[in-house]
């Protein structure tokens, strides 16, 4: 079995240069490694549209095989864009990704997206709320399972606190690191850590979800 990514820079593998910096697709395989091979085909910056556009889609679907699952994870920069909002441009697309991972044969899972690390008077807000509702409602319309990553990232921060968050964050004194030369103060992008964290439930529930399926 393959365990194919689609998502964006929070699921992609990182380039060198952006290290400590990853995504949780590129923490996956030792979690999944009596599966079978991760290909992981995020990219930073994409979002359902550009994901097609770019032809990163159609790479994806060559490599699909009878019994592969697919992970969707979109949100963070469809929600930049006003014809890409929950129930419009991003349900179409994301409900035309399952349609395609369904007629190859091959098993759709669809993630909720991680969320920023977003703290106000001491307590983790979310941000992509919206998006994460729209993955439910899409699960349950076209029966297809859904991973809960945005409550749970959600939680995680709020269990760690505004301060012990930090962790799982790319977050860098200046001069602290050569790839990072002027520091940097990111709660988006997870360091190696926090991504680590996110495969590893991730990992968890693909595997009640492959148990499932396989009982059915």
């Amino acid at each position: 079995m393959k365990i194919l990514l689609a998502g964006d820079s929070t699921v992609a593998r990182c380039p060198s240069y952006e290290y400590p910096m990853s995504g949780w697709g590129n923490e996956l395989a030792p979690f999944v490694s009596q599966w079978g091979a991760v290909y992981n085909f995020a990219k930073g910056g994409v979002s359902t549209e550009t994901f097609r556009d770019e032809g990163l889609w159609a790479l994806l679907l060559a490599e699909l095989g009878q019994g592969d699952v697919v992970l969707l994870q979109f949100g963070h920069n469809d929600q930049k864009r006003s014809h890409l909002g929950p129930e419009t441009g991003y349900r179409s697309n994301l409900e035309r990704m399952i349609t395609e991972v369904v007629a190859g044969g091959s098993q759709p899972v669809l993630c909720t997206p991680v969320e920023r690390r977003n703290f106000i008077d001491g307590r983790q807000r979310l941000t992509l709320a919206a998006y994460a509702d729209a993955v439910r409602r899409i699960g349950r319309r076209q029966q297809v399972p859904v991973i809960e990553l945005n409550d749970w990232t959600a939680a995680l921060y709020d269990t760690a606190g505004e301060n012990g968050s930090i962790a799982y964050f790319t977050h860098l004194e200046p001069g602290s690191h050569a790839h990072w030369p002027d520091g940097l103060l990111d709660d988006t992008h997870f360091n190696c850590t926090g991504a680590a964290e996110v495969a590893g439930h991730v990992a968890r529930e693909l595997a009640l979800i492959c148990n499932k399926v396989a009982v059915a």
